[in-house]
């Protein structure tokens, strides 16, 4: 006989809410110990390991000033002015010099003594000293430095090896995870803090290849240069900048990614300099509505605005009005990822390119170039001329052909092509796109456009499609640009 536990049934809720609570008691016992597996009781014994690593940067600079009395200010005609004057003349002003020191952080790299900061740390410096946790003072040369990454490295000649750390991937931290960021705050010596990453991909406009880790670790000032590690003890990050209104924490630090900063600091140690991949394009970034009108299903992908010549871009036979969506096997998921990752490419690679033309994707081939920074747009020839000028109803514009006359009136250049935006209707759809007279239509539905009754056929032929939205390249003064205007009903 199977024996069986009877509940007398005026028991049964009690033993219910029993069974509820014991429940409850096992869900909060799990909970604890998940909760103890993700958050560690203690940062000190990767503090520990960590904090001889990370080194302290002094620097010296000398300034020129002028120092001494000056000359009171005397009424015209005092008897005093010529004595003060004589005496001035004498004793003025003379030129002297002062030595300013800053402090900041970095860490170390190798067991040889290769120490990287950043590059806003040792900038015009004439003296830089590493000085090692045992407050070992080390002078430090120079090895190179990249002001658009904010990125140096030094080298010091230690009498014994370095305690060195190493990099790991960044691109899979995620938002979330733990971080401990270690520096050198206000010169108090080593100094650990412990947060989570709060964002990825932060652009601050401070340099053309912002991609930060955003932190809430405290990051105050001489932070900077320090090292952002994981748990495993490996740097994911440099501590850099911080948004503060009072010029401390407030909970909101950014760090170069790793991904960013080793093959930087790689060149400069090989080097001495950086050299970046150039492809030779003006992009804008995809909106909704671009996608849209070119069909693509997501709003992604870097838009070509126009192509230099004689750059790698034109040798490849990119055109304006591509939408590049990969580069190097790297998905491009908005604009400003391009010009990053293009940047890292090596020069010289032949690098597989896809791009969105004509409604499909194009597979093409590029040869990397070299980044110069005095790289020159091309100029464009004129078009064919004509002395028409119309209004576009449906775009709430009036254009005209390039004349003599329009190019003086707008102040355009001789070699400019295309229509000339010389009315605009206040409360048309070319208005909400922010089109103004003096703009120039270059191309409609990534068409060249030379009169303006090849733009009314352009824009019959977008409603008869049955589509609402006409792509225009313009040209204004921001340079050129892609905008998407729709159409009114009916």
């Amino acid at each position: 006989m199977n024996s069986m536990v009877m509940v007398h049934p005026g028991m049964r809720g009690v033993f219910n809410r029993a069974v509820v609570a014991f429940a409850a008691l096992l869900f909060v016992a799990w909970a604890g110990t998940a909760q103890a597996k993700s958050a560690p009781e203690s940062f000190a014994d990767l503090a520990e390991q960590l904090l001889p690593s990370v080194v302290n940067i002094s620097t010296t600079q000398t300034l020129e000033g002028r120092e001494g009395p000056t000359m009171p200010q005397l009424p015209p005609g005092s008897p005093f002015e010529e004595f003060f004057k004589e005496f001035f003349d004498r004793n003025g002003p003379q030129q002297r010099s002062r030595r300013a020191t800053s402090l900041g952080s970095g860490f170390v790299i190798s067991k040889d003594g290769y120490v990287v900061t950043n590059n806003h740390v040792i900038a015009d410096a004439d003296e830089i000293t590493v000085v090692l946790q045992d407050d070992t003072r080390l002078p430090a040369e120079l090895v190179g430095r990249d002001p658009k990454t904010d990125i140096a490295v030094l080298k010091v000649k230690p009498e014994k090896d370095l305690p060195a750390v190493g990099f790991d991937n960044s691109d899979v931290a995620r938002v979330g995870d733990w971080v401990v960021a270690i520096g050198n705050p206000f010169g108090l010596g080593g100094t650990v803090t412990a947060g989570i990453i709060s964002a990825r991909g932060r652009d601050i406009n401070s340099g053309p290849y912002d991609d930060f880790i955003q932190t809430d670790a405290s990051i105050n000032r001489g932070n900077s240069g320090g090292p952002m590690f994981n748990l495993k003890g490996r740097v994911i990050g440099i501590n850099t900048a911080i948004f503060s209104p009072t010029g401390g924490s407030v909970g909101i630090g950014f760090a170069i990614p790793a991904s960013t900063a080793q093959p930087v600091i790689e060149q400069l140690i090989k080097n001495g300099s950086v050299k970046r991949g150039w492809l030779g394009v003006h992009i804008q970034g995809v909106t909704e509505e671009i996608a849209e009108t070119l069909g693509l299903k997501a709003a992604e992908g870097a838009l070509v605005a126009s192509v230099i010549k004689d750059s790698p871009a034109a040798a490849a036979k990119i055109k304006p009005g591509d939408v590049i969506l990969t580069f190097d096997g790297k998905k491009v998921v908005e604009m400003r990822s391009l010009p990053r990752i293009v940047a890292e490419t090596r020069v010289g690679k032949k690098a597989k390119v896809t791009v969105w033309r004509d409604g499909s994707t194009t597979n093409l081939e590029v040869a990397v170039g070299e980044l110069e920074d005095d790289a020159q747009v091309a100029s464009r020839t004129a078009g064919p001329k004509s002395e028409s000028e119309r209004t576009i109803d449906d775009l709430g514009l009036t254009l005209s052909t390039l004349t003599d006359k329009v190019r003086s009136r707008f102040k355009l250049a001789k070699d400019a092509k295309g229509l000339v935006v010389t009315k605009v209707d206040g409360d048309g759809p070319a208005a909400e796109k922010n089109i103004r007279p003096g703009d120039v239509v270059v191309e409609v539905s990534q068409e060249e456009v030379s009169t303006p009754a090849q733009v009314i056929k352009k824009v019959e032929a977008v409603k008869k499609s049955g589509r609402k939205t006409v792509l225009l390249l313009l040209e204004g003064q921001a340079g050129m640009r892609f905008v998407v205007v729709r159409m009114p009903k009916g």
